[in-house]
């Protein structure tokens, strides 16, 4: 089962190269990670998707948990969140086709980032399956490449009644 894994870690130098030994180091596989800078310069969080059964995420995290510079560790999997991916795509349609790739792309809620009279870049945000989605109808249009983010995730305020 996948699995996203929240890491919230200082941001020092070899950080990232620390995390992504632990997994190798374990024969477990990084299908995608995302890392950046928080409010705060000093500390950075960590996007980890990875598979595996209950018993290898908990070592996984317990795992994480014991390196030095890792502040916290949550699996996403356990409480209601919200994930999105990003992906940039470069299509070179048809002259005939273009009007239907401007109006999938406003469909997708996306927007032209580039052009040139032979292509357009497409953003589009949005979780896993909108983008899977929005690349299948595209490629019959004439796909050049395309870039994807992975996951970021982030988990939602409990809501408390007074």
């Amino acid at each position: 089962m996948r699995h996203t894994i929240s890491v919230l870690v200082e941001n020092k130098f070899g950080v990232l190269s620390r995390v992504s030994g632990l997994f190798s180091g374990r024969g477990y596989n990084i299908e995608s990670i995302s890392v950046g800078e928080t409010l705060d310069p000093k500390i950075s969080i960590m996007t980890i998707v990875t598979k595996g059964d209950d018993q290898i995420i908990e070592q996984i995290t317990k795992q994480l948990n014991k390196l030095i510079d890792v502040i916290k560790v949550q699996d996403l999997f356990e409480v209601d969140h919200v994930e999105r991916e990003i992906v940039l795509l470069k299509v070179t349609p048809k002259q005939e086709l273009k009007g239907e790739v401007l109006r999938l792309a406003e469909i997708f809620r996306g927007r032209i980032v580039d052009s040139s009279q032979k292509s357009y870049t497409i953003e589009i945000t949005g979780d896993e399956k909108k983008i899977e989605a929005f690349i299948e109808l595209m490629k019959p249009m004439g796909v050049k490449e395309f870039v994807r983010s992975g996951k970021i995730a982030i988990a939602r305020e409990m809501i408390r009644n007074k």
